[in-house]
């Protein structure tokens, strides 16, 4: 098992835990080891280093703001740009996300503090706002899932 800290932090979105240890992340949600989180990133070149972008949609990605990207080899991408988050992910690359609740409810701060390892407060006081878009994309299209 890793040594990797899980993180509650205010994303850009919504309350989140972050960690470089998705079993960490899926024992907190108490949820199925095998359904997969996405990976926030804090800039386009760590992306692109990870997954190849279809032609058809670079323009798409680079515009789009708050969404969440399947891409054709089944991982789920999201690059965080212009936030305070983004600040802190430059710091540490890559994390695995997911929103800061047990699984099917909603955000309880009484529940989720003792499950993490560092909290990092900011102005935002842990808003629960609406979760980023997510599409699904292949070479050819674009599907909306959420």
């Amino acid at each position: 098992m890793s040594s990797s800290p899980v993180f509650l932090t205010q994303t850009d979105t919504t309350v989140g835990i972050l960690s470089k240890d998705n079993i960490k992340l899926s024992n907190i949600k108490q949820r199925d080891i095998k359904k997969p989180f996405l990976i926030v990133l804090p800039t386009f070149k760590e992306l692109k280093q990870r997954v190849r972008v279809p032609q058809k949609f670079k323009k798409y990605i680079r515009r789009a703001k708050k969404t969440t990207i399947i891409y054709p080899n089944k991982k789920a991408y999201r690059v965080v740009t212009k936030s305070k988050h983004q600040e802190f992910l430059k710091r540490f690359g890559w994390f695995y996300s997911t929103s800061a609740n047990k699984t099917m409810h909603s955000f309880d701060f009484n529940y989720i503090k003792d499950k993490v390892d560092i909290i990092i407060y900011d102005s935002s006081n842990f808003k629960s706002n609406n979760a980023s878009k997510l599409f699904i994309i292949n070479k050819i299209k674009k599907r909306r899932i959420r």
